[in-house]
């Protein structure tokens, strides 16, 4: 395997914590993946992974490691589209419900016209997605985020407001103040990590 390519495979194999996984992934064999870690740890005079009968794990130095090499693969990949100017391979996302109906599904077309030669596997959803485990490229999220070792950016800051019918104020009344809320029906968000509904929140100012 060439250098390029055993980054690749170093990558998949932290990623997936499995050197048959990893290997599969790359279109070669478990032994000729264990092979050219070998050589890479020989090369770099370092062990780069904790072997277990069970599970693949990085050391400290494999982890940094790991870092730079994702840093060089995505230049090397902007340098190709660059200078090819083709997008190409599979891209796999994950964006809640109502962005991918109003924002993504409608510009896929024009999207995917610029890059014929590119596959999107868009899934639509709520829930908390392990991007390693399951595949996932990136995912579209609302609200706060929690600590993640992810890379992460911000697209936009949307609104949110709270509307009732019209034949459901006439029936229970219009509220004028938050408090008023206290024993109205709502549609609820379930958190998919508590299972609770999350509640309502308003600001007034900076309350």
């Amino acid at each position: 395997m060439d250098r390029f390519a055993t980054l690749d495979l170093f990558i998949r194999i932290v990623d997936r914590g499995s050197f048959s996984a990893a290997a599969a992934a790359c279109g070669v064999s478990r032994p000729v993946a264990t092979t050219a870690i070998k050589a890479l740890e020989s090369r770099l005079g370092t062990r780069l992974l904790q072997r277990s009968t069970r599970h693949v794990r990085p050391t400290v130095e494999g982890t940094a490691y790991y870092r730079r090499c994702i840093a060089i693969l995505a230049d090397l990949e902007d340098a190709d589209c660059g200078a090819t100017g083709t997008v190409s391979g599979t891209l796999r996302v994950d964006v809640i419900g109502y962005l991918a109906r109003t924002i993504l599904l409608p510009a896929l077309p024009e999207f995917l016209a610029r890059h014929p030669a590119l596959t999107v596997h868009l899934g639509e959803g709520e829930r908390l997605v392990d991007l390693v485990r399951e595949g996932v490229d990136c995912v579209v999220r609302a609200g706060p985020l929690a600590d993640s070792e992810m890379v992460t950016r911000s697209l936009g800051v949307m609104e949110e407001v709270t509307v009732a019918s019209p034949d459901y104020l006439a029936r229970h009344g219009m509220p004028a103040t938050p408090e008023d809320l206290e024993g109205h029906q709502m549609i609820g968000f379930v958190s998919s990590r508590t299972g609770q509904p999350l509640p309502l929140e308003f600001t007034c100012g900076e309350r």
